[in-house]
Order: C-alpha cells, then structure tokens, then sequence
C-alpha cells in the first residue's frame, strides 16, 4: 500500500471528472514513481469526481496516524463494522 502523501501531489492538476487512464497518464506526465503508477492503475476503470475518491480508489493509506497495530485492531473490531474510521474508540 503506498501513502497517500506519495500520490496526492500528483493528482493535483487534474482535471475532474476524469478517468482512471486520464488521472495516470496525468501523473506519469508529471513523472510519478512507478509504485504511484501502480496503484492508480489498479484502480477500477471508472470515473472519478475529486482527489479524495481516487486516494481512496487507490488504496491509499488515508489514516496515517494509526499504527498498523491499530488498523489491524480496528479491523478486527466486529462491533463497530459501520463506524467512521475517525468515530471508532
């Protein structure tokens, strides 16, 4: 999984709405790394209305202060299942 802060800076000239093939040939034209392409073309082929649908899409990691100790706890949380993330306890 790569960070979110890898991926969002080259996202930011976009044009939205914009296809899966556009955001990554966007980003290969501002020269993203190969693990940022990657994960944009693992993207289901669809069409994205702003940065947030495609960091999501990407699988980025949107929760950067929880350690994998915590994510991998919250997952394992059967009683909050439809909680926001950030309302979790």
């Amino acid at each position: 999984m790569v960070s979110f802060e890898k991926v969002r800076p080259y996202l930011s000239a976009v044009d939205y709405p914009a296809d899966r093939d556009a955001i990554v040939r966007e980003a290969q034209r501002q020269g993203a790394p190969d693990i940022v392409l990657k994960a944009l073309r693992a993207m289901p082929p669809e069409v994205y209305r702003n940065t947030s649908e495609v960091l999501t899409s990407a699988g980025t990691d949107l929760a950067p202060e929880l350690s994998a100790r915590d994510k991998a706890r919250q997952q394992r949380d059967k009683a909050h299942q439809r909680v926001a993330e950030p309302l979790r306890t």
